[in-house]
């Protein structure tokens, strides 16, 4: 709630109102507590605390919940009950501009980015590659960026990845060795981000981070709204996604230096996701963009169920702390409970340890840094009561949110320009076709000698005649063989056509027979032609 005597009104102690110092709002913040203390609505509260400031605002809804932002609270039986707990007589139940974004486009305007703004590090958590895999897809990267090739979707990297395999040999000594074990492995973690919808998140139009930096007509701040209930179910994703949202806000907006309000405020739900399975040198870089970040005007504030899910080097810079109660079943749990006590500055009043295990629902641990940038004294205090709508808005009243914006049909339909895909198909193509033309052409053949003449061969009736010829001259051959063998001998035939009419009958047999002969080879040669 913003007050103009208490600034950024959070929460209510003993002491008086706890609030938020603006200069000191982008010095980052945590919201921590078990599941049902109270974090979402604590949450809630200090959105419209900074969209009454003029603050836009960036978070995740899991469960729904925080749609209802969007619509006037309502008085309640807890709310009137807390009233004087607040020193509060009329609260002006009011709603924040909202604007609903999915990054599946079902739920919300679309949000993209390209293979190339995610680059080959978040790409790799994504896609959760080992250190060779890692290295295979830095070189892809480097390969297109050499060949000025542009990665804007999920078959723009497949195309690289297939390219670069059947070139490998000629960027080994350069590169080292790229294996098809390798690229194999990364093309079966594509199919998986593709079965779980990511080639919805690749592609073009590509988010406008400016987009998120908006205030409505009366000068509030928008409140922009992930619809993150289907996300979450892919949990490398939707880390992976909001870290590129940081990396983005960190590498586009300008620095400002410590300005009276932040430009942005980040929440970050569900904040050990980030954290769970990352590479050092991803940590490293988580580190330096939350360090760095807030040059920039933004403030992160990170929720989850516990300090200890935040790494040592990053908690140390969250400045604004709400610390809802914590459970103390297990001798893991009490250590928990102790790390978390000793992040606060003691406060002598109580044991910050045994408060935390003792807070009731909407009752917190609250220290905010001062003007001079440092931690109050814990304090014991219960947070304010949202002035917006508690819990999910209709099906309906979404829908007409959406239309209503000023981005509606900005992201709605994707976009294709000549990427990494396109141009290795043509090139792929042109190779073909060359090596087609190539098959094709005819050599003239050079000149050679005429042949010979073939002798041609006898016809049917010349081979008749031929053979008939044959058998006359053999008979006339054997009968005047047995003439002058009589003559000489001085023998006389018994018969008169005995001896030369087995002469002739036997000439004129085989006479026939080579007829035959000749007739049945030239019949079947003649057929089988």
């Amino acid at each position: 709630m913003l007050d103009k005597e208490r600034g950024l009104y959070i929460a209510h102690c003993a002491n008086g109102a706890l609030s938020i110092t603006g200069k000191m709002a982008n010095r980052h913040g945590l919201i921590a507590g078990a599941t049902g203390t109270g974090k979402t609505v604590t949450l809630q509260v200090m959105a419209e605390t900074f969209c009454q400031a003029g603050v836009p605002c960036f978070m995740a809804d899991m469960k729904g919940d925080l749609s209802g932002i969007s619509q006037v609270g309502k008085m309640s039986g807890f709310i009137e009950k807390r009233l004087p707990e607040f020193g509060i007589e009329n609260p002006e139940f009011q709603s924040c501009p909202v604007r609903f974004f999915d990054v599946f486009g079902e739920q919300g305007h679309p949000m993209r980015a390209t293979i190339s703004q995610m680059g080959p590090q978040l790409l790799s958590r994504l896609m959760q590659l080992n250190e060779t895999q890692d290295g295979v897809l830095n070189i892809v990267f480097r390969i297109a960026d050499e060949r000025g090739l542009l990665l804007d979707d999920l078959k723009d990297l497949r195309s690289m990845l297939d390219w670069v395999s059947q070139h490998a040999k000629e960027y080994r000594t350069k590169y080292g060795t790229v294996t098809s074990m390798s690229i194999g492995s990364i093309q079966r973690a594509l199919l998986q981000l593709e079965n779980q919808g990511a080639e919805k998140f690749f592609g073009l139009p590509s988010f406008d981070i400016y987009d998120l930096l908006q205030t409505d007509a009366s000068g509030k701040g928008i409140m922009n709204v992930l619809a993150a209930d289907k996300l979450m179910l892919q949990p490398k994703l939707y880390s992976t996604f909001l870290l590129w949202l940081l990396s983005e806000l960190y590498s586009t907006l300008p620095e400002v230096g410590d300005l009276p309000l932040p430009k942005l405020v980040f929440f970050f739900d569900e904040a050990h996701m980030l954290f769970t399975d990352t590479s050092k040198a991803l940590l490293d870089k988580i580190e330096q963009v939350i360090r760095l970040i807030r040059s920039k005007g933004v403030g992160i504030y990170f929720i989850t169920q516990s300090p200890t899910d935040i790494p040592e080097t990053i908690l140390g810079q969250l400045g604004n702390r709400v610390q809802h109660a914590l459970r103390a079943y297990t001798p893991k749990d009490q250590k928990a409970v102790k790390t978390a006590a000793d992040t606060f500055r003691a406060n002598p009043a109580f044991k910050t340890d045994e408060a935390i295990m003792n807070l009731e629902t909407g009752e917190a641990l609250v220290s905010f840094l001062d003007e001079k940038g440092a931690p109050s004294v814990v304090e014991r205090a219960k947070i304010l009561f949202p002035l917006s709508q508690i819990g999910a808005i209709t099906d309906g009243q979404r829908l007409d949110i959406i239309k209503q914006s000023r981005i509606y049909g900005k992201y709605d339909e994707t976009k294709e320009r000549e990427s990494a895909f396109e141009v290795l198909i043509a090139e792929a193509d042109r190779q073909l076709a060359e090596q087609a033309q190539q098959e094709t052409e005819i050599d003239i053949p050079k000149p050679t000698a005429e042949p010979k003449a073939e002798k041609k061969k006898p016809g049917l009736l010349g081979k008749v005649g031929k053979a008939i010829l044959t058998a006359i001259t053999s008979t006339l051959a054997a009968i005047l063989g047995t003439y002058v063998s009589d003559k000489v001998t001085g023998k006389k035939t018994k018969s008169k056509t005995s001896a030369t009419g087995r002469v002739v009958k036997n000439a004129t047999s085989a006479a026939t027979r080579s007829v035959t002969r000749e007739l049945t080879r030239d019949i079947l040669g003649n057929l089988i032609k």
